[in-house]
């Protein structure tokens, strides 16, 4: 495989960006070798600069349950550029977007949509102090939420493959205010609780964790930790960036039947494009200006061009419900990848949930032989997910650059892709 194009223009942007990247995991530091540079994409495929193709597992990290380039998505996207990409005003694209979030999804009843996920996260917290007048947030040790300074703690995804699990850069001060427990512990929950009474503004957990592995949790711990932390009076804030509108339309909190406080959404809510939002119970939600005491503002908010994508992706959703084919695919594809490592003798598990899949590489030695916090990472995953990593790649298929992300796939994959997959698995395990 030919990479070197790629190779020169990674040379070329080390030179004038931080690692040559704009987000640290692309720089395919926690896998080695020249990171692919994408020129184009088109349905479940992207075509580097070199002119090597692959079969896309990433899918933009979630957000394109139809593909690259969807047809409906990308005419929605050219109509609406043709009436201008940015006013800065108030606009009727933004209205739409919302009036039919909050009347599909009953727990959020005013939304506020702003440019990323990270910026969803820390608007939310914002709210949950001011509505609490307290100061500490608990969040769970392997969740991501984005750079907030006081999520940088203990929080996965690309700090899994750094030396450090924190950032450097984040004050003593501002990391004393987070509690950070073990998932899937429920006991560690009550104690934190019980040491830090009446300060404890929220609870913020992924509901499905899926940035430091796919750590599946128990709907008896999400349920019993929702009740511990009313019961403290303190907020429940479901991240649900990725999970969203990815694992049903209504996310986790229609799959466990949970009912947040404030939710964040991000990726699938602007069909690919810059997008974030959190929402939630209208009391909570009216704290923020200019109606209430909590200002959060931004020249990009409610892109017109982002809330055209969004708006085409969530009513396709609503629509064609692509969920249970999604889930029936991702089931076949577990199944076929767990075969092919028993076949070679190698240790290995597919954790997967609706249309996203995350392989364990090593024994999983916990009571129901499952990963669900950060700390039963089999010590092998990262070396031993890198060599397939490479094997795959040169075979056509790109998957997350980081043994600690998860896959993700769409309804444009083929099972014909899905074929060529188990072939490309079954050589690179004997490689």
């Amino acid at each position: 495989m030919n990479t070197t194009r790629s190779e020169s223009l990674f040379e070329r942007a080390k030179k004038v960006s931080p690692g040559g990247v704009h987000s640290p995991v692309r720089a395919f530091k926690g896998v080695g070798g020249v990171p692919r540079f994408i020129e184009r994409a088109q349905g479940a495929e992207i075509f580097d600069v070199d002119g090597n193709r692959y079969v896309d597992f990433c899918m933009a990290w979630g957000p394109l349950l139809f593909g690259h380039r969807d047809r409906e998505v990308q005419e929605a996207v050219e109509q609406a550029l043709s009436r201008g990409w940015s006013y800065g005003t108030a606009e009727p694209y933004s209205l739409e977007l919302a009036e039919f979030i909050t009347r599909e999804i009953p727990w959020v009843q005013k939304v506020r949509f702003v440019n990323s996920g990270t910026e969803a996260v820390m608007s939310a917290l914002r709210v949950a102090r001011a509505v609490t007048g307290r100061n500490k947030i608990m969040k769970f040790d392997g969740c991501y939420h984005g750079h907030v300074d006081s999520m940088l703690v203990r929080a996965g995804s690309g700090l899994a493959d750094m030396a450090s699990p924190d950032s450097a850069g984040v004050s003593a001060s501002v990391a004393s205010d987070t509690i950070v427990v073990p998932l899937n512990d429920i006991a560690a929950v009550k104690k934190a609780f019980e040491l830090h009474k009446d300060q404890i503004a929220a609870v913020i957990i992924e509901p499905l964790p899926a940035n430091n592995g796919l750590l599946l949790q128990t709907d008896t711990f999400l349920k019993e930790m929702a009740a511990a932390a009313r019961a403290a009076k303190a907020l429940v804030i479901f991240d649900e960036v990725i999970s969203g509108f990815r694992v049903a339309f209504g996310g986790m909190a229609q799959l466990t039947g949970i009912t947040p406080d404030l939710v964040t959404y991000g990726k699938v809510i602007g069909g690919g494009f810059p997008v974030g939002a959190y929402g939630g119970r209208a009391d909570l939600m009216d704290w923020v200006a200019p109606v209430g005491p909590v200002y959060q503002a931004g020249t990009l908010s409610a892109n017109p061009v982002a809330m055209a994508a969004g708006l085409t992706m969530l009513k396709k959703l609503k629509g064609d419900n692509p969920y249970p084919i999604l889930a029936q695919r991702t089931e076949r594809i577990a199944q076929e990848l767990e075969k092919i490592a028993s076949k070679h003798g190698f240790e290995s598990q597919v954790q997967r949930f609706s249309s996203m899949f995350w392989t364990v590489y090593g024994k999983v030695d916990t009571a129901d032989s499952m990963v669900r916090n950060q700390a039963q990472i089999p010590a092998t995953q990262k070396e031993r997910y890198t060599k397939v990593f490479h094997e795959l790649l040169k075979r056509g298929f790109y998957t997350a650059p980081s043994g600690f992300e998860v896959s993700f796939i769409s309804t444009a994959h083929t099972d014909a892709q899905f074929e060529r997959l188990f072939i490309a698995f079954d050589e690179a395990l004997g490689a």
